[in-house]
Parts: structure tokens; sequence; C-alpha cells
């Protein structure tokens, strides 16, 4: 096989991905509100593959046109059209047999024409009380720079007026940000129904009422849109500019980027089109996709269950840990053994109470943390202000180039600096991405370090449906190393050594050769060899050699990636070694772990990583050594279940076919509940151990 065929397309292989979502919203043993609310991911996702992958491979076929190269990247973005397009048809079929799933069982998302006269009433007194106020009708001249007005991620109708032979054209926004999008209509009294109806077609049915006494005209319609633009952005780079001002300018460019996507309602007019495609400057490289009356799927992950409880999901209740239990705060119980916590099986609450202990803890002494995303109203952010209020050196690292929280992030280090938080905002081009929290405290005159280091953010609300690992430590030798994480990105220019962390970009290159190496080298010797890996995503051409170099050599190489993988499996001589399943179930899979043979003395890594060649070279990340044996056990035990799944599990292939792995004559198993039920027996023998301790 060629080395051209060796490698996977990044692009594709995310499309693919994004295709396992969807298989999630047409498989029936999925509750009917949770199929519906994938439907949201899937447009979610797919709105930011638009923004990002498509979106760069449009500006190398314009830089390289500009030089006058000939970049094979047309090819390339033609098959995303292809694929883009053949999955939207996909998502209109669902979306069409989900609908009626519910009507099924008396749940009806009706439009403007399905309406009874007492509902017809109602939403047209809905419309001037609750709507109305937030219209802003904007008259689609010559003049307007369309591009300018129109906003990313927002939905759009375009009225078409006819008065004889002349037509104006007017854009009316969707205000999702100030009304629900989904709205309970009344039912007759008797009728065992709910009867939901979108905001869009409140305003398409009161369309009239809208623009009457204003504009003469014999016809009125109305005609879905939504653009989608580039979220890269060029970053100033004149001294006297500091990096807060520069990203508030870069998402300030965002606003007003390129289109790279256009939707608009099928059966809207070809000269209606046509002239918002002149006024957008949709180019060739530009998808132009004919779609339903509906965008901006994304609202629907909130979709409301207003049925019964069957329909969507059975709660898993997230577990306390149980190594907490008997002492009289947090440190005590880290000082006493290494924990590990595992989201959204245990609550999150331990972190935020740590650090909200930390706030006022007298030996406490300082605190520093990465910043990458946060929750709105984050618990933790306003401890860390409590813990300055209380005397204590805090120091944050905010991460403002966080792709889409910039903002945010932007709004939490002006928060943050006003409180008296020592604010650090890293060095430009140089993603902050670890997930670290280290805490200094004076006991018998000597100074303990307590570390965390993680797989996911400091999120309070995406850790009750991300699945993550906590490491919590006060090993001097981890905890020690953390301490020169926080004075790298402080100084990221003086030389430093990590003899236990894996940290990009000063070593994990070589640090993860060199575990890949190792087992390379035993396989040779005839030994046992065996790397297991999960992350979400594997594109970075120097690993996937390396892998594919021990695959040759014997080593046998098992793999979770949620979800981009550019390595072929199963390819003869080459890869005959390396099996790879991805997980999509309820929970968004979300850790990367490292497990190696070690000739029998397994070693395992947790990591903030992905296997890119921007996480491991262009990035600040931090992996750790779990070195506890209960531990290490633990999160092997975790990762196994995985590989028992005949339920959720898909193969990956290098035809991309997302094959579930057959159940043939074994039991079913759904590694997401498994993992769940392991979890639970792990506490309640620890809750044991621990009452028969004292």
């Amino acid at each position: 096989m060629s080395s051209e065929k060796l490698y996977i397309e990044k692009e594709l292989s995310w499309l693919s991905f994004n295709e396992r979502v969807l298989q999630e919203a047409a498989d029936k043993s999925v509750p009917l509100i949770e199929r519906i609310r994938f439907l949201g991911i899937f447009s979610n996702n797919l709105d930011e593959f638009y923004k990002v992958r498509f979106a760069d491979v449009k500006r190398r076929i314009l830089i390289s046109q500009e030089r006058g190269g000939n970049d094979n990247s047309k090819h390339l973005l033609t098959k995303m059209q292809s694929k883009a397009l053949k999955l939207n048809e996909r998502f209109d079929e669902l979306y069409q047999e989900l609908i009626r799933e519910m009507a099924r069982r008396r749940i009806f998302l009706v439009n403007e024409h399905q309406l009874s006269d007492a509902q017809k009433t109602w939403v047209q007194k809905y419309f001037h009380r609750q709507v109305l106020p937030h219209m802003s009708p904007v008259l689609l001249t010559d003049e307007i720079d369309l591009l300018q007005f129109l906003k990313d991620e927002y939905a759009y109708i375009a009225a078409e007026l006819k008065r004889d032979d002349h037509t104006q054209y007017v854009l009316l926004e969707i205000p999702t940000d100030h009304l629900p999008r989904f709205v309970m209509v009344p039912e007759q009294k008797g009728k065992r129904r709910k009867t939901i109806i979108l905001l869009d077609n409140i305003i398409r049915f009161c369309l009239d009422e809208l623009f009457r006494g204003f504009f003469d005209y014999d016809e009125i319609r109305g005609f879905a849109m939504k653009m989608t633009r580039d979220a890269e952005y060029d970053l100033s780079r004149e001294l006297e500019y500091s990096l807060l001002e520069q990203m508030s300018e870069g998402v300030s460019q965002r606003l007003t980027a390129m289109p790279v996507r256009f939707v608009y309602e099928r059966d809207m007019p070809e000269a209606m089109l046509n002239f918002l495609c002149q006024k957008l400057g949709i180019s060739n490289y530009d998808s132009l996709i004919p779609g339903s009356r509906y965008h901006n799927f994304k609202d629907f992950i909130a979709f409301p269950n207003v049925g019964r409880e069957y329909l969507e999901n059975k709660p898993l209740p997230p577990m306390r840990c149980a190594n907490f239990n008997g002492f009289a705060n947090s440190f005590d119980a880290i000082k006493n053994q290494d924990i590990l916590l595992y989201y959204p099986y245990h609550t999150f609450e331990h972190i935020t109470e740590l650090v909200r202990q930390a706030s006022f803890d007298p030996k406490v002494l300082s605190i520093k943390i990465n910043i990458y995303r946060v929750a709105k109203d984050s618990r933790l952010m306003n401890s860390l202000i409590d813990s300055v209020h209380n005397g204590k050196k805090v120091t944050v690292v905010v991460e403002l180039q966080a792709r889409f929280d910039e903002e945010a992030n932007i709004e939490w280090a002006k928060v943050l600096t006003e409180a008296g938080v020592q604010v650090i905002f890293g060095t430009p081009g140089l993603k902050i991405h670890s997930k670290l929290l280290l805490i200094n405290r004076r006991e018998n005159e000597e100074i303990v370090r307590y570390a965390h280091i993680g797989t996911g953010n400091f999120h309070e609300k995406t850790a009750r449906i991300y699945t993550d690992f906590s490491l919590l430590t006060a090993d001097p030798e981890i905890a020690n190393e953390v301490r020169n994480v926080f004075g790298y990105i402080e100084n990221p220019y003086r030389p430093v050594k990590f003899n236990h962390l894996i940290v990009s970009p000063r070593n994990s290159r070589s640090q993860l050769y060199r575990l890949i190496d190792s087992e390379t080298a035993n396989a040779k010797l005839g030994k046992k060899a065996q790397i297991t890996l999960k992350v979400n995503n594997l594109v970075d051409k120097g690993l996937i050699n390396k892998l594919y170099g021990a695959s040759v050599a014997g080593v046998e190489i098992r793999m979770v990636i949620r979800g981009m993988c550019a390595l072929v499996p199963g390819v003869e001589g080459v890869s005959d070694k390396i099996k790879i399943i991805s997980i999509v179930d309820r929970f968004l899979e979300h850790p990367r772990v490292l497990i190696t043979h070690n000739d029998g003395d397994p070693q395992v890594y947790i990591s903030s990583a992905d296997w890119m060649t921007r996480n491991i070279d262009h990035r600040v990340e931090v992996g750790t050594p779990v070195r506890d044996p209960r531990l290490k056990q633990r999160i092997i035990d975790i990762v196994n279940i995985h590989f028992i799944d005949t339920v959720k599990a898909r193969w990956i292939d290098k035809e991309m076919s997302n094959r579930y792995v057959a159940r043939g004559n074994r039991k079913k198993v759904r590694s997401q509940l498994a993992i769940y039920d392991y979890l639970k027996n792990v506490e309640k023998q620890a809750k044991k151990n621990n009452e028969s301790n004292t």
C-alpha cells in the first residue's frame, strides 16, 4: 500500500465521527427525546466543522491560488461537501421520522398551518406580547452591507413582499437569545396531547401583522436562512496591544469574517437566493446548502420533554467518592492517598469543595489554576475571588484563545483582575490547554503542595455530560513538577526539565515516542507487548508512524478513539495488530489515557492532550503517570470495559463504515452503564473499608 493510503484525511474522519452521532438519533433503542437531542448535537457539531475544518481547507485553496500554486485541497473540499450533503439528507429523513414518532406519543411539533382557531388566537397574542418587541426588520436594499450586518450562528427569515412587478426583501432575526425556541401552545380541555410550535413558525404566522401599515404588498412569504462564518481571526502584533486587547479585537473580527456556508430553505425563490449570495459574496468554495424550513438545529440539544419520563434517559446520580469520608477536610484525605475521580460518574462537587475549603483555610498560602473553559456561573471562580479576600495569593492562567469561549474568558479575566487575582494569559500562539490546580499549604512549618491533574476542564456543567479523569495528589515529586509547569507558563523561555510529567511542547513527543519504542523493543525480544490508547483524536503522523512500526514489530495495539482518526487499522504488513473502536453514547467520551504493558508492570498515564500535532508541539498540555497501584488498575479496568461493549461500540476502519461491533453470542454490555455499575461497587467497597478501619 502506498504511503498516501496510510492516512485518512482528518476532515473526512471528523465527518465520519459526526455520522456516529447521527446513528444515535437513528437508534430506536435510544429514548425518543434523546434522539431528537442528538439531532441538535449533530447540527452543533456541523456548525463547528464549517467554522473550523471547512474554513481551513478553503483558506488553503485561496492562499495557494494567490501564490500561483496547485493545491490538491480542492479535491478534498469536494469530498467534504459531498459527504456533508449526504449527512444532511439523512438528517432531514430522521427529523421527519422523529416528528412522526412524537405524534404517536401525542406530542405534536406543529407549523403555522396546523393550528386550531383557538391556538391561532393564542399565538397572535403571544406574538404581540412576547415576540414583537424583539423584532427589528432590516430592508435588504442595494446599499446595505449584508455581510457586516448578518450574525453568525443565528437563524433568519428572509421575507419576500410582492406587489405587481415590484419585490422587496426584508430580513428578520429569530430572537432566540431573548425567547425560547420551543413554545408550548395550550390545548383544548380534555385533549390528552401536547403541542409545541417553533418560534420561527410563530413569526411566519404573524408576518402580515408585522408589516401591515408599513408596506404595500399583495403577497408575503418567508424563507429560512443561516450563514456560518470562518472562525479564525488575525491578532494584531502591535507591541502596545495587550493580549487581552488583541483577543477582544480578534473576536470582533470573527463577527465579520467571510462566510463558508449558506443554508437556505429549498423552496426559496431563485431570484432571492441569487440576491443573497451576491450580497454575501458567496464563492465557488463555499457550501451552498438547500435545507428545510428550520435552521439552527443546535437548539434541539435542549428540546423539552413534555411527555412521560421514559422518553429520556433515566438519570444516573453522580456518586460521592468514599476516599474523602472520615477526614476533617479534603487536604487530609488527599494526603492520606491519591484520589481518582471519574466524571460524570463522580460528582464535580469534590473539586469545588476543595477550592472552597482552600479559600478560607488559614494554612493555605496560595492557589494556582489553569482555566480553559468554565461554567457561566462558576462556583469555583467565585471561590477563587473569596480566596483573595481572605488574603491568599491567587494566580489564574486564563486561556484567551479557547475557541468559541474567548468572549467568556475575556470577561472572567476582567472580573478576576478587578478582584485582585493575578491573571496570566500565557504566550500568544501557545495555547494553554492543561488542567492543573496547585494549592500550597503550610503544615508543621513545611510547605505541602496539593495538585490536581486532569483530562477535562474545570467546568461544572460539562462535568455532568463529559467523561473525564481527575487525579488529586500530594505526591511531592508530581506536585513539584506541577509547580514547574506554572513557572514554565509564566516564563516559557526558561530552561525546565520534567522527570515524571509529560508536558507539551517540552517533552511530549520524545516521551510518547520513548513509551512506544519500549513496547516495540519488548516485542522484538519476544516478550508480550501491548499499547492501549484512549483519545479524542489521533491525527499526528509522527505518532501514527511510531504505532505502525510497533504493529509491524508485533505489539498488540488497542484504541478507543471518539473523533478523528487518520490511522488506518488492519492494513496487511503495516497495521495488522491495530484494532480501533469508537464509543458514542449518552456521555461525551473525553479522557486521554495511555497504558503500556511494560513487561508485566503496566504504566498508566492520563493527559489533557489529544494525539494531534497542535497538542504535542504547539500547546501547553500535561500528562501524569498514575502511580498508586489501586488507581492504575481502576483505569485499566474502566478502559477494558469499553472493549467488551456490544451495544455502542463501532469499528474504525479504512472505509469509515461505522459498523457496530457485532454482539454475536456475547451478553449485552453498554460500557458507559457498565462503568457506572463498576464504580458503584468500587465506592461501596471503599466505604466498607473505611467503616472497618474506624
